[in-house]
């Protein structure tokens, strides 16, 4: 499986276990099984309350990362990458 990030999180997608399922609960590829259960989102939210639960892990994030980021650095970069995500284009 090619890594694809999530559209909705930005969640890498490294396995399989981790993709979204559709109503006939096949895997779909372009949601994590957080954001996309049963061919809908889990969450009924706006990009900002999104932003906001992504960082409620931004420790486990950095543990991780090379970078550290503060957690308004976090909601910076966040708030310009979210909109190229598929849920959030306008």
């Amino acid at each position: 499986m090619e890594m694809n990030l999530c559209q909705s999180c930005g969640m890498p997608l490294q396995t399989e276990e981790q993709s979204g399922t559709n109503k006939d609960n096949s895997k779909n590829t372009e949601y994590c099984i957080y954001c996309f259960k049963d061919g809908r989102f889990a969450q009924d939210v706006t990009m900002d309350e999104m932003i906001d639960h992504c960082l409620q892990y931004l420790n486990e994030f950095n543990q991780d990362s090379e970078i550290k980021y503060t957690p308004e650095e976090a909601r910076a970069q966040m708030k310009q990458f979210f909109p190229q995500l598929k849920r959030w284009k306008q």
